[in-house]
């Protein structure tokens, strides 16, 4: 459990909120029985004895929203969570202070015309009545999949390098080849950006499957690409079975830059890419140039190279 979750639970065990009919947005461990809980990330959520990846369904009195340290993510949720609402219902949300709970609180309460507040636990607790203010149009738009780019594509906050396509993924297209074929995935897929361009520039490819852990990535990813070779999976590659085996995979995972702290979920990628090919399948991978994935490479597959280093990104092809 997150100090922020504590925190949240401290505040209903003090009498300052009181339990009644609520919903839980990024939910971890409920501070009381009986909430609806919303986890899209699967790991989390695999965590949850019970919840869905998207709750639809509004009118509750109560409201819960674990915060981020995404700030349009935050604006999202709390549109969103606002909109659950049943009028005169309470949204609360709780954040740690490293997190930029603090500021957030303040843009609330400005919106909403004031909030009550406690900080615990190194975290900020606040809550407020949903009442005659709305939020802001800005904030009720990043509630759901909108334009981005070009034009082109659909996407939100919640989804890594939600608003652009990352540099990483960029370097990995530009060195991928036309040759691939068969049966071929996308390792953490985003929003599908690294599927579509397979699809693009590999005739060859009869199917494809996009797998991410973050279930608004694949809701995008399945407006993104409608291609009918596509395929799109909620999964947790380091915890449950990918889906198949490939004659390729292509893999922008989230432990590259803004991500770097977890260098053992690139390794977990890594030993999952390589019991995942076929004989002689080919594993294409961007990472960030200071992660040493070189000796992990070494053990799982018959042979790697590096096919480009910008000082960046490595991309990298291994071989099973």
């Amino acid at each position: 459990m997150s100090q922020a979750t504590r925190a949240l639970a401290h505040a209903f065990d003090i009498g300052a909120l009181a339990e009644r009919r609520a919903f839980f947005l990024r939910a971890e461990d409920p501070p009381f029985a009986e909430i609806d809980a919303e986890q899209s990330f699967r790991p989390a959520y695999l965590r949850l004895a019970k919840a869905v990846p998207r709750l639809e369904n509004g009118g509750h009195e109560l409201g819960l929203v674990l915060l981020t340290k995404h700030k349009e993510e935050n604006f999202a949720n709390i549109a969103r969570g606002w909109a659950l609402l049943a009028p005169g219902g309470t949204l609360v949300c709780a954040g740690a202070n490293d997190d930029g709970a603090a500021s957030l609180e303040k843009q609330v309460g400005k919106a909403f015309g004031g909030v009550d507040s406690l900080s615990k636990f190194h975290s900020r607790v606040f809550w407020l009545v949903k009442g005659s203010h709305a939020p802001p149009d800005y904030w009720q738009k990043l509630a759901t999949l909108h334009s981005v780019g070009d034009g082109s594509w659909q996407s939100q906050p919640g989804i890594f390098s939600w608003d652009h396509v990352d540099g990483g993924s960029e370097m990995l297209a530009a060195h991928l080849p036309h040759d691939l074929f068969g049966h071929v995935a996308d390792f953490g897929c985003g929003w599908g950006f690294l599927t579509r361009h397979v699809l693009k520039i590999c005739p060859a490819v009869t199917k494809i499957d996009g797998i991410d852990a973050e279930h608004r990535a694949v809701e995008a990813s399945r407006v993104n690409v409608t291609d009918p070779r596509a395929t799109f999976h909620w999964l947790d590659l380091i915890n449950e079975a990918a889906p198949a085996t490939y004659d390729a995979i292509v893999c922008n995972p989230p432990f590259h830059a803004g991500r770097a702290a977890e260098p053992s979920l690139g390794q977990g990628f890594i030993a999952v890419a390589a019991r995942a090919l076929k004989p002689r399948g080919r594993f294409y991978m961007v990472a960030n140039r200071g992660l040493p994935y070189e000796p992990l490479l070494k053990t799982h597959f018959a042979s790697f190279e590096t096919l480009a280093d910008n000082n960046k990104f490595k991309v990298t092809l291994a071989r099973r």
